[in-house]
């Protein structure tokens, strides 16, 4: 519960203090200005990290104990990164001011707080002193890739969310305190700055944000291999790490090839590539997540795996990705390139898209079948606690008064009651299921299922429905699928990815209902009231 609260702090934190930050920085000279080789066209503000390293470090020093030379050295390195990340995004210093601030932050960490990388993969154990500069090396070294790999709106923020979801579920697993108290905060903070930063972003992280992020990942998957659990595989970080690792190396390798400047940026990274054979910075940011999602489920799934395994798995992809794309390029390629055949089946796909069934029942249906599993929750989950009772007759009277006295149109607290409901529902069905539905889930699979269909046929079909989705829609997906499909095997932690996952099908499903309707009182709305009526009363007087 407090990991939970943690997150949400940092969340709560790091969306307040972006706005603040984003209106002071043209004063302080925080201004993104676009090149030759940046892919934005308008100034944009680079504050995001502010809100990222702010909202993840004031839970910390809360919650973890700051008597701890690691957790000190920690927070120590990240303040740095913060100072010269700032310096960095207002003046451009360069890289070798840079580099001085990365060793600043390290060091200690490796020195002071005594974390660094024994365990290596194919070896029996590195000696202390290899070890220790190795360890800062290799830190400082996914610094760098992470700020490297920041160059499309939500792209660095996403691979970082999807590598902290990973760690933060083997640190739970393993019962990591300081991996999972701190994975949690930074997890909190990114989802606060990604709320700023999905395409189209309105503002950058700058170095700040990336510089911070990638000292954190080095630092969690040294803590997690060589501390936490050192049963797993040594091999494991790289499959965490994942894409902006080998994207760096790849990058450096080209650049010393032809001669070029290591440290002069250039337009040869993944999502450049991408962007040349014609992809969208939509479709860009989906396909890199899709790959980092990959990367890190495996990883989760391979942790005790062989190292030979692992480096294969990792190289195998990376070469499969590089060589698709060279051989796109070498024969010319267009992601958008529309021929015969494409035109003929997206000539079939828009004729079912636009017909009568496709336009208007699949958010009716959606209507109905939520509010069905609203109400028939609220009466027949086997137990109702007391305190969701009292949380229930709280949420049903600011419904109530909400339709009484409110005019507007949609107004904000009806819809925070109706998502409210919605987690209540997953949570309560997943926990206290009536016994006379012990049908090994299936018809769960079945019923939200179909919800999930509804809801997609509704974005793809409905044309006045004025509801868009982002890459953050699709990561959200991605971290849920990875959360679910992680915490599956394990029956006593099952129960957590069955509510995430029917909590985020419940709320787009919520959202995509309100968008259509034109009324406040709708299905949803009647049956939030009901449902919340029913567990009032069972949750206090049953």
């Amino acid at each position: 519960m407090v990991v939970i609260l943690v997150t949400i702090t940092a969340l709560a934190i790091s969306m307040a203090v972006i706005p603040v930050m984003l209106r002071l920085a043209p004063q302080l000279g925080l201004v993104d200005r676009p090149s030759a080789r940046k892919v934005h066209h308008v100034p944009m503000a680079r504050v995001g990290g502010w809100g990222i390293v702010v909202g993840s470090l004031v839970p910390l020093f809360i919650w973890l104990p700051l008597e701890n030379p690691l957790v000190q050295s920690y927070l120590f390195g990240a303040l740095v990164l913060l100072a010269f990340g700032t310096w960095d995004d207002s003046r451009e210093v360069g890289h070798y001011p840079k580099f001085v601030g990365q060793f600043l932050a390290v060091i200690p960490v490796v020195y002071y707080g005594d974390l660094w990388v024994a365990q290596f993969p194919f070896m029996e154990t590195l000696p202390e002193w290899f070890g220790k500069p190795f360890t800062v090396v290799a830190i400082i070294g996914v610094i760098n890739a992470l700020n490297h790999s920041d160059g499309l709106d939500g792209l660095a923020g996403g691979e970082a969310l999807l590598s902290l979801i990973a760690i933060l579920l083997l640190g739970y697993q393993a019962d990591g305190g300081p991996v999972v108290f701190i994975g949690a905060a930074v997890l909190g903070g990114v989802l606060g700055f990604l709320r700023y930063n999905t395409y189209p972003a309105r503002l950058f992280m700058g170095d700040s944000g990336s510089q911070f992020l990638g000292f954190t990942l080095g630092f969690l998957v040294v803590l997690l291999t060589q501390q936490t659990n050192t049963a797993l595989s040594p091999a494991i970080p790289a499959l965490l790490l994942g894409l902006p690792v080998v994207d760096i190396i790849t990058v450096l390798g080209q650049r010393i090839y032809h001669g070029m400047n290591w440290f002069k940026a250039s337009k040869n990274h993944v999502h450049h590539r991408l962007l040349d054979l014609g992809f969208n910075h939509y479709q860009s940011v989906v396909v890199i997540y899709s790959f980092q999602a990959f990367l890190v489920m495996s990883g989760v799934f391979l942790c005790y795996s062989w190292d030979w395994l692992i480096i294969g798995l990792y190289l195998l992809a990376h070469g499969l990705l590089f060589g698709a794309l060279l051989y796109a390029k070498s024969v010319g390629w267009h992601a958008n390139r529309r021929g015969g055949a494409t035109r003929k089946f997206e000539k079939v796909i828009n004729w079912a898209a636009t017909s009568a069934f496709c336009t208007r029942m699949p958010v009716t249906l959606a209507g109905i079948v939520i509010a069905l599993v609203f109400v028939l929750t609220g009466a027949l989950v086997s137990e109702v606690p007391q305190d969701f009772g009292l949380m229930s007759l709280a949420l049903f009277a600011v419904m109530v008064l909400t339709f009484l006295y409110r005019k507007e149109e949609k107004p904000v607290s009806a819809r925070a009651v109706i998502y409210s409901t919605a987690v209540f529902v997953a949570y309560l069905w997943s926990s206290y299921t009536p016994a006379f539905f012990g049908l090994n889930g299936y018809w769960e699979i079945i019923v939200y299922g179909l919800i999930a269909l509804l809801v997609a046929l509704s974005v793809r079909c409905v044309a006045d429905l004025n509801f868009k989705t982002s890459p953050m829609d699709y990561l959200i997906v991605l971290a849920t699928v990875v959360f679910a499909l992680a915490l599956s095997g394990n029956p006593e932690k099952r129960i957590i990815s069955d509510v995430l996952v029917k909590s985020i099908i419940l709320l787009y499903g919520s959202e995509v209902i309100l968008h259509r309707s034109r009324s406040n009182w709708n299905i949803l709305s009647a049956a939030t009231v009901v449902a919340l009526g029913i567990l009032a009363y069972r949750g206090l007087y049953v």
